[in-house]
């Protein structure tokens, strides 16, 4: 994101291969790519007051009661609770063999550069804004001499309209807000510049009052040429940083990876942009029909509960008498007072079919995103077993699953770029501490000389392989009761050793091969263990007695 040399560009620099024209033409390129995704982010702005349940003003008219129910937000709660349980971890793989020392090595250091980074909350917070707006962005860079991980807006990111795959845009631009001091006071370029209109951005409709009338946009413009990866930072028209301006990168790119430094992450993907909708644009309109259905059933409640009278104009009963509760008596100055001079204004109350209806549309929520009852531990049908319970919270979290998959599959991605910039920056030996299982930390010296390309040959490759760093509590139980119940069918004694690897040769569970290497270890510790040695002439029921015992000392084992 910052570039590597902030120092003012002299005025012989502008000869270098971008200079003003270049950036006039970026800016042009830019306004157009801001057009072609005017529709998403509009959508965005839309869908974040429907995310804080502000959405009443547009849904309502002012004469009905405004009703804002939280069905939608509940089921947004709900998946990112999911994924927040099943919290990545990544596991490198070589795949070379001389390469596993490396491999074993990134596997303990990249958990560490996560932990510096606050990845935690950078994934909680690129989690919402997925499952409100349907894509979350990571932007991986190289900044302040260590690999910097951002959760990135959307609104403030501008790719080549109708692109799948970011990479594939010929330009990517990130444009930020900066006061106008703040940059006047870093590069002094800017100071007669900054006087100028700024490039717009959408903003959200804040609920406090935000001024940017003091910000200027700083636009990161990257943008690939003969094959590698260049990057240019430019504000009102003036270019801070170009890696084509730096002798010692105008050939090789900015990063050798040579890939745009964002991960773009979609939960429903669509056809022509890298980025998908989301459950609020699934959801809306269901959320409308119960907010109105809701909004009317408490307008004819509050009809119900107040009495209300139509009265003659010519009728003779003092209205403020009658209007007053506390009064006993109504005076009338008419002699005759008929049926016709006054009468109460019955209002009917809604059939049940309402109330039917408005069920069905909150069942179509639940049953569309998949937030069904016992996916919160609520039970139906007389279902009250733990497991019954946990079963069923199994079989319906395949939705949840898939878009963990989703987010495991961006995450992958995020590790490569990773690998990438330790392989290009680490030049440095860094400490690292690791903590390993059962609480124990080392420390470790890691650079890169072990990732560079050979004398013949290409640089060591490795593979990504995501799990979940904390599996969340159903995983936990069920795998503990599958552990209890192989103990009690015995499939831990040696002597049956070959019965349990032709039973966990059928079986698919998490750490299923550390358990065979360990019940293929005991088997062959008993196969070679002494057998005990009997005196001479020793009894036979002491012969009996140690053959008992050592069968009972298999079964222990």
């Amino acid at each position: 994101m910052n570039p590597k040399n902030d120092t003012d560009l002299s005025p012989a620099q502008q000869t270098y291969p971008i200079g003003a024209e270049q950036v006039r033409q970026a800016e042009q390129i830019l306004k157009n790519y801001k057009q072609g995704k005017a529709v998403l982010e509009h959508r965005i702005v839309d869908n974040e007051l429907w995310y804080r349940m502000r959405h009443s003003a547009t849904t309502h008219s002012a004469s009905e009661p405004a009703s804002a129910s939280g069905w939608l937000f509940n089921a947004i709660a709900n998946k990112h609770a999911d994924a927040m349980d099943n919290y990545p971890e990544p596991v490198i793989l070589p795949r070379e063999q001389t390469d596993a020392a490396q491999a074993k090595l990134l596997s303990a250091v990249l958990p560490a550069i996560l932990e510096r980074c606050d990845f935690e909350d950078i994934y909680s917070d690129a989690w919402w804004y997925k499952l409100k707006h349907g894509a979350a962005c990571y932007g991986v860079f190289w900044s302040d001499e260590d690999i910097c991980i951002r959760s990135v807006d959307l609104l403030n990111l501008f790719w080549e309209p109708g692109v799948e795959d970011i990479q594939q845009s010929r330009n990517v631009f990130h444009v930020q807000l900066v006061d106008r001091d703040l940059l006047a006071h870093r590069w002094s370029v800017l100071r007669d510049a900054l006087a100028q209109p700024s490039i717009e951005i959408t903003r959200y409709l804040y609920d406090d009052a935000v001024d940017t009338s003091n910000k200027a946009a700083v636009v990161d413009w990257y943008y690939k040429k003969d094959g590698v990866l260049h990057y240019c930072k430019f504000c009102q028209g003036q270019v801070l940083y170009a890696s084509e301006n730096d002798e010692l990168l105008q050939n090789t790119g900015y990063y050798d990876h040579g890939l745009y430094p964002f991960v773009i992450d979609a939960l429903y993907p669509v056809s022509g942009s890298p980025a998908g909708f989301g459950l609020v644009d699934v959801m809306r309109d269901a959320q409308v029909y119960i907010d109105r259905l809701n909004s009317a059933m408490l307008k004819n409640a509050l009809m119900a509960s107040k009495k209300r009278f139509f009265i003659r104009a010519d009728g003779s009963v003092n209205e403020q008498e009658f209007a007053d509760f506390s009064r006993d008596f109504v005076h009338v100055m008419s002699a005759n007072l008929g049926q016709d001079s006054i009468r109460e204004i019955e209002t009917k109350p809604l059939d049940d079919i309402y109330v039917s209806l408005l069920n069905n549309k909150i069942t179509e929520i639940k049953e569309v995103t998949g937030n069904r009852d016992f996916s919160q531990g609520g039970t139906t049908g007389g279902v009250t077993a733990a497991s019954a319970i946990a079963a069923l919270q199994e079989a319906g979290s395949k939705l949840s699953r898939d878009m963990v998959k989703g987010g495991y599959r961006a995450f992958c991605k995020i590790c490569n770029l990773m690998i990438e910039l330790i392989r290009q920056f680490y030049d440095e030996p860094r400490m690292f501490r690791i903590t390993g299982a059962g609480a124990s930390e080392a420390f470790v010296m890691f650079d890169n000389r072990s990732m560079q390309p050979m004398e013949q040959g290409d640089a060591p490759v490795f593979d990504v392989r995501i799990s979940a760093a904390r599996a969340n509590p159903f995983s936990r139980i069920s795998q503990n009761e599958l552990a209890c119940e192989f103990f009690r069918l015995g499939l831990f004694q040696s002597h049956r050793a070959a019965e349990a690897l032709c039973c966990l040769s059928m079986m698919d569970f998490e750490g299923r091969d550390e358990m065979i290497r360990r019940i293929r270890e005991n088997a062959m510790r008993q196969t070679v263990s002494p057998s005990p040695v009997l005196p001479k002439n020793a009894p036979r029921h002491d012969v009996v007695t140690q053959a008992k015992m050592q069968s009972a000392q298999a079964g222990r084992v």
